[in-house]
């Protein structure tokens, strides 16, 4: 017993177990009792299975207030909100994906499930790397900062370049060192068929392995971005972790409703990049102030602000038939090139 009070990266083992085993219950309710057998997941089931991911990550946050305190617990909503919204661009780079490998509806929950679990391991590495740099050097929270300035100037300043998956370096590896079939083979990530040369069986990818492969590549480039981001928040690393994983799952749910209406937030990218270049810059403005840290209410205050302003305003200028000129989730399936 006394091993599950011992401190792990600042917090007693037990609540890093309890946390992982609400994620594993959560991933066990919804791939053997919701998605039990495959099908078609419609808005309205989108949005229910959101709504409960957010009520869960929401009310997680009464916990943080239990056991770590009032200002740690606005630390977590603010960190949530912020990954949560910073990730909505992933949507529309999985939307591309499953898009050029033409992945029926049918069977992108299953990517988005098993790729949550290469998420919890993925994002847990890098967080708890950076949180071991942080505490022992404390000057790389500066440049975290000054990386997110530059990151969310860049980011207003630039064009909607969409991405050419075609041209993928990691693709163009794999199908290079595998053999890949060049159908959907129902829900399968692996099949077995005649190698052609010698007619003995080999094991073949599918597309669907390679979209999962393209999804954690794409979650491990967005993760540059919002890790820092949280860290300049709080350098917690139970707060970092716990609200990263409660917004991916919650957005994972969302994505068959939100990429269906991705359009409707066309501008909400610059209250992004506002977002990353105040969240940035409040830590030096904390120490030109004299404070020890950046006021947790203010922080969660802004946080609000910034983004409610970006999603209003994307919503008035997206509306009737600017909307349908905007309409850039509706990518239309682009033809997918034979295997190598």
């Amino acid at each position: 017993m006394e091993f599950l009070f011992a401190l792990w990266m600042g917090k007693p083992v037990w609540m890093w177990l309890l946390f992982i085993g609400i994620v594993l219950a959560l991933l066990a309710f919804d791939l053997g009792v919701l998605h039990r057998k495959d099908h078609e997941i419609g808005v309205g089931e989108s949005l229910r299975l959101s709504a409960m991911y957010i009520v869960l990550g929401v009310a997680f946050s009464g916990f943080v207030l239990w056991r770590i305190g009032a200002e740690e617990a606005k630390l977590y909503l603010t960190a949530f909100v912020v990954e949560k919204t910073l990730a909505m661009d992933n949507v529309f780079v999985i939307a591309l994906i499953f898009s050029y490998f033409a992945i029926p509806r049918l069977y992108q929950h299953r990517v988005l499930f098993w790729g949550i679990l290469g998420v919890i391991v993925l994002r847990g590495t890098m967080i708890g790397l950076g949180a071991t740099i942080v505490a022992q050097y404390h000057w790389v929270l500066y440049l975290f900062a000054v990386f997110l300035v530059f990151t969310g100037i860049k980011m207003l300043f630039s064009g909607d370049e969409e991405m050419d998956v075609s041209q993928n370096p990691v693709l163009r590896f794999l199908k290079g060192r595998m053999r890949v079939t060049d159908e959907i083979e129902g829900n399968r990530f692996f099949v077995r068929r005649p190698d052609p040369a010698t007619g003995r069986l080999v094991r073949y990818a599918t597309p669907l392995f390679l979209a999962l492969v393209l999804i954690e590549i794409a979650d491990l480039i967005f993760a540059v971005d919002s890790i820092p981001a949280v860290f300049a928040i709080t350098t917690d690393p139970f707060i970092v972790y716990t609200s990263n994983i409660f917004a991916i799952l919650g957005l994972r749910a969302l994505f068959f409703a939100l990429s269906a209406i991705m359009h409707r937030f066309h501008y909400l990218k610059y209250a992004l990049s506002l977002l990353l270049v105040f969240i940035g810059s409040k830590v030096f403005v904390a120490d030109l102030m004299g404070w020890e840290k950046f006021p947790a209410a203010w922080s969660l205050g802004i946080t609000f602000a910034i983004l409610g302003t970006g999603v209003a305003w994307s919503l008035w200028k997206t509306r009737g038939g600017v909307a349908e000129a905007l309409e850039p989730a509706a990518v239309p399936p682009a033809p997918r090139p034979a295997a190598e």
